[in-house]
Protein backbone atom coordinates (compact mmCIF):
# COMPACT_ATOMS: atom_id res chain seq x y z
CA UNK A 1 0.00 0.00 0.00
CA UNK A 2 1.46 3.56 -1.12
CA UNK A 3 1.80 6.63 0.85
CA UNK A 4 -0.88 8.23 -1.03
CA UNK A 5 -3.50 5.18 -0.25
CA UNK A 6 -3.04 5.00 3.17
CA UNK A 7 -3.41 8.89 3.32
CA UNK A 8 -6.45 8.55 1.41
CA UNK A 9 -7.84 5.80 3.30
CA UNK A 10 -6.75 7.92 6.61
CA UNK A 11 -8.47 11.14 4.77
CA UNK A 12 -11.77 9.16 4.06
CA UNK A 13 -11.94 7.33 7.30
CA UNK A 14 -11.81 11.04 9.06
CA UNK A 15 -14.47 12.64 6.44
CA UNK A 16 -16.56 9.71 7.68
CA UNK A 17 -16.03 10.09 11.06
CA UNK A 18 -16.99 13.52 10.70
CA UNK A 19 -20.38 13.06 8.99
CA UNK A 20 -21.54 11.21 11.72
CA UNK A 21 -20.68 13.43 14.36
CA UNK A 22 -22.19 16.14 12.59
CA UNK A 23 -25.32 13.81 11.85
CA UNK A 24 -24.92 13.51 15.52
CA UNK A 25 -24.92 16.52 16.97
CA UNK A 26 -27.47 17.94 14.06
CA UNK A 27 -30.06 18.85 17.08
CA UNK A 28 -28.03 20.39 19.50
CA UNK A 29 -28.19 23.33 20.12
CA UNK A 30 -24.82 24.39 21.94
CA UNK A 31 -24.19 27.70 21.65
CA UNK A 32 -20.99 30.20 23.42
CA UNK A 33 -22.73 31.49 26.56
CA UNK A 34 -22.78 27.64 27.23
CA UNK A 35 -18.84 27.45 28.10
CA UNK A 36 -18.07 27.24 31.79
CA UNK A 37 -21.73 26.52 32.88
CA UNK A 38 -21.08 23.25 32.76
CA UNK A 39 -22.70 22.39 29.43
CA UNK A 40 -20.63 21.01 26.53
CA UNK A 41 -19.34 23.57 23.25
CA UNK A 42 -19.63 21.92 19.72
CA UNK A 43 -19.16 23.79 16.86
CA UNK A 44 -21.62 23.32 13.86
CA UNK A 45 -21.08 26.20 11.55
CA UNK A 46 -19.44 24.57 8.83
CA UNK A 47 -20.88 21.54 6.80
CA UNK A 48 -17.95 19.07 6.18
CA UNK A 49 -18.94 18.07 2.69
CA UNK A 50 -20.48 21.03 1.10
CA UNK A 51 -18.48 23.56 2.79
CA UNK A 52 -14.70 21.77 3.42
CA UNK A 53 -12.34 24.80 3.68
CA UNK A 54 -8.73 25.34 4.87
CA UNK A 55 -10.02 27.53 7.16
CA UNK A 56 -12.78 25.24 8.79
CA UNK A 57 -10.04 22.20 9.44
CA UNK A 58 -9.87 23.65 12.90
CA UNK A 59 -14.14 23.94 13.48
CA UNK A 60 -14.22 20.65 11.54
CA UNK A 61 -11.58 18.75 14.06
CA UNK A 62 -13.25 20.22 17.15
CA UNK A 63 -16.20 19.48 16.56
CA UNK A 64 -15.27 16.08 16.57
CA UNK A 65 -13.72 16.31 20.42
CA UNK A 66 -15.11 14.80 23.42
CA UNK A 67 -14.82 14.09 27.30
CA UNK A 68 -10.99 15.34 28.10
CA UNK A 69 -10.38 16.80 24.84
CA UNK A 70 -13.57 18.70 24.46
CA UNK A 71 -12.53 20.31 28.24
CA UNK A 72 -9.30 21.37 27.12
CA UNK A 73 -10.42 23.00 23.86
CA UNK A 74 -13.09 24.78 26.04
CA UNK A 75 -10.60 25.81 28.80
CA UNK A 76 -8.56 27.36 25.26
CA UNK A 77 -11.45 28.89 23.35
CA UNK A 78 -13.29 30.35 26.71
CA UNK A 79 -10.34 33.28 27.22
CA UNK A 80 -10.13 34.21 23.61
CA UNK A 81 -13.80 33.62 22.51
CA UNK A 82 -14.73 30.59 20.53
CA UNK A 83 -14.44 32.80 16.86
CA UNK A 84 -11.28 33.93 17.56
CA UNK A 85 -10.07 30.19 18.54
CA UNK A 86 -11.55 29.16 15.58
CA UNK A 87 -9.12 31.26 13.72
CA UNK A 88 -5.71 29.85 14.58
CA UNK A 89 -4.23 28.16 11.93
CA UNK A 90 -4.84 24.13 11.17
CA UNK A 91 -0.78 23.95 11.68
CA UNK A 92 -1.13 25.87 15.11
CA UNK A 93 -3.88 23.70 16.20
CA UNK A 94 -1.80 20.49 15.51
CA UNK A 95 1.05 22.08 17.47
CA UNK A 96 -1.18 22.30 20.50
CA UNK A 97 -2.95 18.56 20.15
CA UNK A 98 0.79 17.40 19.95
CA UNK A 99 2.19 19.89 23.22
CA UNK A 100 -0.81 18.55 24.93
CA UNK A 101 -1.30 14.66 24.36
CA UNK A 102 2.20 13.70 22.59
CA UNK A 103 4.68 14.02 24.59
CA UNK A 104 8.38 13.67 23.77
CA UNK A 105 8.73 10.72 25.49
CA UNK A 106 5.61 8.73 23.64
CA UNK A 107 6.54 9.66 19.99
CA UNK A 108 10.15 8.96 20.70
CA UNK A 109 9.00 5.52 21.77
CA UNK A 110 7.22 5.30 18.37
CA UNK A 111 9.92 6.16 16.50
CA UNK A 112 12.15 3.95 18.55
CA UNK A 113 9.83 0.45 17.29
CA UNK A 114 9.38 1.96 14.07
CA UNK A 115 13.39 1.94 13.46
CA UNK A 116 13.62 -1.34 15.13
CA UNK A 117 10.60 -3.36 13.98
CA UNK A 118 11.08 -6.40 12.63
CA UNK A 119 9.26 -9.79 11.34
CA UNK A 120 8.24 -11.81 14.49
CA UNK A 121 8.75 -15.75 13.34
CA UNK A 122 7.17 -15.77 10.12
CA UNK A 123 4.03 -12.69 10.73
CA UNK A 124 4.30 -11.06 7.90
CA UNK A 125 0.88 -9.33 7.84
CA UNK A 126 1.15 -8.51 11.26
CA UNK A 127 5.01 -6.63 10.49
CA UNK A 128 3.38 -4.93 6.98
CA UNK A 129 0.46 -3.56 9.18
CA UNK A 130 2.50 -2.05 12.36
CA UNK A 131 5.09 -0.44 9.82
CA UNK A 132 2.27 1.19 8.25
CA UNK A 133 0.76 2.21 10.58
CA UNK A 134 3.79 3.80 12.30
CA UNK A 135 4.58 5.01 8.56
CA UNK A 136 1.39 7.06 8.89
CA UNK A 137 1.85 8.24 12.79
CA UNK A 138 5.72 9.15 12.05
CA UNK A 139 5.59 10.89 8.76
CA UNK A 140 8.43 12.77 9.01
CA UNK A 141 10.29 9.92 10.48
CA UNK A 142 12.22 9.16 7.01
CA UNK A 143 12.96 11.87 4.00
CA UNK A 144 11.43 10.28 1.22
CA UNK A 145 9.93 7.15 -0.07
CA UNK A 146 13.18 5.36 -1.39
CA UNK A 147 14.27 5.33 2.58
CA UNK A 148 10.73 4.14 3.68
CA UNK A 149 11.59 1.73 1.29
CA UNK A 150 14.92 0.49 2.78
CA UNK A 151 13.79 1.17 6.62
CA UNK A 152 10.91 -1.78 5.29
CA UNK A 153 13.20 -4.18 3.72
CA UNK A 154 15.45 -3.71 6.91
CA UNK A 155 12.67 -5.56 9.05
CA UNK A 156 12.53 -8.03 7.01
CA UNK A 157 14.18 -11.79 7.69
CA UNK A 158 17.44 -11.92 5.82
CA UNK A 159 16.33 -14.59 2.87
CA UNK A 160 13.22 -12.38 2.35
CA UNK A 161 15.16 -9.24 2.87
CA UNK A 162 17.72 -10.40 -0.11
CA UNK A 163 15.02 -11.72 -2.85
CA UNK A 164 13.18 -8.25 -2.15
CA UNK A 165 16.32 -6.35 -2.57
CA UNK A 166 17.38 -8.28 -5.73
CA UNK A 167 13.87 -7.53 -6.77
CA UNK A 168 14.48 -4.04 -7.48
CA UNK A 169 11.00 -2.38 -6.52
CA UNK A 170 10.28 0.52 -7.01
CA UNK A 171 7.67 1.61 -4.71
CA UNK A 172 6.85 0.40 -1.18
CA UNK A 173 3.35 -1.14 -2.18
CA UNK A 174 6.12 -3.16 -4.61
CA UNK A 175 8.30 -4.15 -1.58
CA UNK A 176 5.08 -5.01 0.12
CA UNK A 177 3.72 -7.63 -2.75
CA UNK A 178 7.21 -8.53 -3.33
CA UNK A 179 7.10 -9.87 0.11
Amino acid sequence: MTQAAIRKLVADSVSKALEAQAATMANTDNTNENIGKGETHVARKCSYKDNYTEDCKVKFATGTLTEESLSWWNSFAQPIGIEEAYKITWSEFKKLLIKKYCPRTEVKKMEDEFYNLTVKGNDLKTYVRRFQELAVLCPTMVPNSEKLMEVFIGGLPRNIEGNVTASKPQTLEEAITIT
